[in-house]
């Protein structure tokens, strides 16, 4: 049955880097590079002009010893945090620290970024003002990566349905996951849950106050499940994409489904995420589980849904390295590039329904990088034909050429 087990986040549908005005879009052709097209790597050229990939460019680069790979597109990321308060209590103003989160996601080929944003009872940077805050200050960002917003709301927080909904409509938030986050074990049993007390004094709240409120939280979820149809439906209606997260088994799985939640986001199980693959919905892995070799909690492993063919896209999740070095590590153990790299470019932009990224065909948007080939550095990142991150000898010839 289900058990209440957890759901996941809400979609900001801003575009950072659009195309219709880049007077400082590049017009380029590289040459020499291997090209990574959706049948594998190439030897040919690939160029872009007005911020999309072309046929041709005024400008020749010389890019051997380097492979060009799609942009990617990472749909749930929460490593942002660190810069919105590099210390416990340090907490900045959001906009503050998009410019720091923006040359991260950059320098590590990230082009299409999802902040992973909570709307939750844990309060400080997780809670609802800050998620509003932040909304506000992506909105107003004007960088050279995509980043958009994800808001990763609490289903138990009954109260705060209308604020929601609000939150959607105003903001044209487009993709919602439903999560739980609360220990239903430890508080049925008048428990405090693990790490109780550091989510307390996070949260700036007395451990007797946090206590309080999860036990009235967890005494409300029956009725904030029964109430959740309506809200789904009400978001449906609006054409937002809604996922569930941590589904633990398939009856979760078609719980969420029945109620419009056709994503799996970090599917808990084989049986799980099987369930979601055989009705058709995607399922989404964390990168840091394939880069570890395993779940750092003790769940499935990524890499053994990737084998079964089950995962449709890998996420940053809490560490902004991991897509292209979760993605270099399955080619390394044997899968071809183009599946492995399609994780986190083409994958993902399926997920969404993007048709404009995630390879780098002629129209695409001109998002993409450039790796060296032994080092496997990323030297060169390129959103809308726009400079994201340049560094080491591919900066030279870009200076030089």
């Amino acid at each position: 049955m289900f058990n209440g087990a957890r759901f996941a986040p809400l979609f900001f549908s801003r575009h950072a880097c659009q195309t219709s005005d880049m007077v400082d879009a590049l017009s380029l052709e590289f040459t020499g590079a291997q090209v990574l097209r959706p049948d594998g790597l190439d030897g040919g050229y690939i160029a872009m002009a007005d911020g999309h990939i072309a046929e041709s460019a005024t400008r020749q680069i010389d890019a051997s010893d380097y492979m060009i790979l799609p942009g990617i597109i990472d749909l749930h990321g929460d490593g942002f945090e660190h810069h919105m308060a590099p210390r416990r209590g340090a907490q900045t103003d959001p906009a503050l620290g998009l410019r720091a989160v923006e040359a991260e996601l950059a320098a590590n080929g990230i082009t299409t970024a999802v902040l992973a944003q909570f709307f939750s009872w844990e309060g400080g940077m997780r809670g609802p003002d800050f998620a509003e805050a932040l909304i506000g200050a992506v909105g107003a960002y004007d960088g050279l990566v995509d980043m958009q917003l994800q808001l990763r709301f609490e289903l138990s927080l009954l109260e705060e349905f209308d604020r929601v909904k609000a939150l959607i409509e105003r903001e044209n938030i487009g993709y919602v996951v439903l999560n739980d986050h609360l220990n239903h074990a430890a508080l049925a049993a008048g428990k405090r849950p693990p790490r109780f007390v550091g989510q307390a004094l996070k949260s700036g709240r007395s451990p007797e106050d946090h206590m309080a409120l999860l036990t009235r939280l967890h005494a409300q979820t029956p009725a904030a499940l029964e109430a959740l149809p309506a809200l789904t439906e009400w978001m449906a209606a609006r054409g937002v994409k809604i996922g569930s997260h941590d589904d633990a088994t398939p009856e979760d799985r078609a719980h969420f489904r029945a109620i419009g939640a056709n994503i799996a986001e970090f599917p808990e199980t084989l049986a799980a995420a099987e369930a979601a693959k055989a009705a058709g919905d995607p399922v989404i892995m964390g990168a840091p589980n394939v880069v570890r070799g395993g779940s750092h909690d003790g769940k499935i492993a990524a890499s053994e849904l990737i084998a079964d063919g089950l995962v449709d896209a890998l996420v940053s999740d809490y560490h902004y390295p991991a897509p292209h070095r979760a993605a270099l590590a399955l080619w390394d153990s044997g899968m071809a590039l183009q599946d492995a790299w399609a994780l986190i470019s083409s994958g993902p932009a399926q997920v969404m329904g993007w048709a404009d990224r995630g390879t780098l065909a002629e129209g695409k948007r001109a998002d993409l990088i450039v790796m060296h080939r032994d080092s496997r550095r990323i030297e060169g990142v390129f959103c809308a034909g726009r400079v994201a991150h340049l560094s080491g000898a591919f900066a030279a010839r870009m200076i030089g050429g």
